[in-house]
């Protein structure tokens, strides 16, 4: 809790957290402005479609400079060196300062799309479960992205390196992933589509999309062919849980093993 408290009084102070949360919500009141001449049974559903696609564009890049820039604060400010000679390991550190930095940008974003449901609700007819389903696919991104952060910020030793990983991530997940998957997609069969998935669903923001947009009815796993069942061999909740897993615990261990003792301009 102390460490929540430190990096709460910390971030408030500076401009960083505000104005990515100003640009959160700036964002999304322009979407539902936009979407309220919809119709009232079909408006959230694309009300939430057009919110999703917005999102990935502002909240990995976010998590990724506030995770970094919180951890590099501590090199650059010499207050690491501090907390470390309190008898504290690097790993417990860094595990506390996982905590506090994931609470600090997960309880204003649920906060923030809880507040939104207000205005939601005298607009469109709600389908609560739905829309419990964006928030969860809000707060995974901001797990994944927030630790990839935190573990740029570990092993970088200058603002320009943070810069140049965070943008290469960024990118990567975005549009590189997908585009390498698609130059494969003619050779995939019944007797590698599983492999194909496994790569597929590494992408944190395919992964949560896939489980958003099923959440939605968008797709119908009911009915599926055997190509279509063999790649969707878990559920969408499922893949995009070990998809959080897996780069919370990998981002955190190449942060430990790689971490950079002192940063500088």
């Amino acid at each position: 809790m102390h460490y929540v408290w430190k990096e709460w009084k910390e971030n408030v102070k500076g401009k960083g957290l505000w104005i990515s949360f100003g640009i959160i919500v700036l964002v999304s009141l322009f979407l539902l402005f936009k979407s309220s001449s919809l119709s009232f049974e079909q408006g959230i559903y694309i009300l939430q479609i057009n919110l999703f696609d917005m999102m990935i564009y502002l909240i990995p890049i976010f998590c990724l400079f506030l995770g970094a820039f919180s951890l590099f604060q501590e090199k650059e400010q010499k207050t690491l060196i501090m907390l470390l000679t309190r008898r504290d390991t690097f790993t417990g550190f860094l595990l506390k300062k996982t905590i506090a930095v994931q609470t600090l940008l997960i309880i204003p974003i649920v906060a923030w799309f809880l507040i939104y449901l207000l205005p939601i609700k005298f607009l469109f007819e709600i389908d609560f479960i739905s829309y419990g389903a964006l928030i969860v696919s809000f707060i995974c991104l901001t797990l994944v992205f927030t630790q990839l952060g935190m573990m740029i910020g570990s092993v970088s030793r200058s603002i320009m390196q943070i810069v140049g990983f965070a943008v290469a991530i960024w990118f990567y997940f975005f549009f590189l992933h997908d585009f390498i998957l698609l130059s494969f997609l003619s050779d995939v069969s019944y007797d590698n589509v599983k492999f194909f998935s496994i790569v597929y669903f590494l992408n944190p923001i395919s992964a949560a999309r896939i489980f958003l947009e099923s959440a939605l009815g968008t797709y119908n796993f009911d009915h599926m062919s055997k190509l279509l069942q063999t790649f969707m061999w878990l559920k969408p909740g499922i893949f995009l849980l070990i998809n959080v897993c897996f780069y919370m615990i990998v981002s955190f261990a190449i942060g430990v093993v790689f971490h950079r003792k002192e940063g500088k301009e």
